[in-house]
């Protein structure tokens, strides 16, 4: 079948994707709204990083940056097979990539499971490839784990949250887990979208959660 007899709701083949571009976009080195803060590497010692697709990255990405122990923040493209894609081409629904967020925490400040609660609690992670009104592969819910321990650290977490939602009456969620075995597997986005929320106080923001609280710190239970 030809790509353009297909929907916007089918992830492409890696054969099927635009092929990008070698460069990176230009995008900014530093944080709008912490200042002094960097949005790429190199980050200070100690730091740990985290990737979540929760729909339009916009109103994610502020989620994050008003975490307390939240370092730096920015969005980008992820999950897909186009190199440096846009924003543009990544709308198309012909990269693979889903709308991300790069979280930058300290450990120390804030743990990986406090930000999988903001996750799931920040966006409806059964609806597949939508959020809300907004429709299409790249508004997918995702976590991109960096390593084993955020590997097994979200999906305990998803078992418990399933849980709690099937006790409110809800769906299953339909979130893509994936590794995110090189950095460089998270592509940044254009310039004036990181911290878009900032620069745009009053823009679009789509992101709307189940009003269903995440357990932390619990160990899931066989349902």
């Amino acid at each position: 079948m030809s790509w353009f007899g297909r929907e916007k709701t089918e992830v492409p083949s890696a054969e099927e994707a635009l092929p990008g571009r070698a460069e990176p976009l230009v995008t900014p080195e530093l944080h709008a709204v912490f200042g002094d803060r960097r949005i790429k590497p190199p980050f200070p010692s100690g730091l740990r990083t985290a990737v979540f697709g929760m729909g339009c990255f916009w109103g994610a990405e502020r989620l994050f940056w008003q975490t307390p122990g939240v370092y730096s923040t920015a969005v980008g493209y992820a999950g897909g097979s186009t190199p440096n894609p846009t924003y543009e081409e990544t709308c198309s629904g012909r990269t693979g990539h889903t709308e991300a967020v790069l979280v930058v925490f300290d450990p120390a400040a804030v743990s990986y499971e406090t930000l999988l609660k903001i996750f799931w609690e920040g966006h409806d992670p059964t609806q597949g490839m939508r959020q809300g009104n907004d429709l299409g592969t790249q508004y997918r819910s995702a976590v991109y784990y960096a390593d084993d321990q955020q590997r097994a650290e979200a999906e305990a977490s998803r078992e418990s949250f399933q849980a709690a939602l099937r006790t409110a009456g809800l769906g299953e969620i339909t979130t893509e887990f994936a590794p995110l075995r090189e950095f460089s597997e998270f592509y940044y986005a254009e310039d004036y979208h990181q911290q878009y929320l900032h620069k745009v106080p009053n823009g679009y923001c789509g992101l709307g959660g189940t009003g269903v609280s995440c357990p932390v710190g619990v160990l899931p239970t066989d349902s």
